[in-house]
């Protein structure tokens, strides 16, 4: 069984994954790489910042944050992970 790419924030073991309908984006590098982020419902301003999301693998351990971002030249794009956040 092939599964697809997980999103952040679903138990893995669940059966959730990309949802028809729903705006995501594609998290690159970083302990969250290849993850989605689904960002429907944000606003564009939100989209076009960044998002600190906690994380199990991080230089500050379990629960800390890792910062993803957008790139000014691929804002619809993946976002591209900014590193570590205490």
């Amino acid at each position: 069984m092939t599964q697809g790419p997980r999103v952040y924030g679903i138990e893995p073991d669940s059966a959730g994954g990309p949802q028809p309908g729903r705006d995501y984006r594609e998290l690159t590098g970083g302990p969250l790489d290849g993850h989605l982020i689904e960002v429907t419902g944000w606003t564009d301003e939100e989209i076009a910042t960044r998002a600190y999301l906690i994380t199990p693998y991080n230089t500050y351990g379990p629960g800390g944050r890792t910062s993803y971002a957008p790139t000014f030249s691929r804002p619809a794009g993946p976002w591209v992970w900014e590193g570590d956040v205490s």
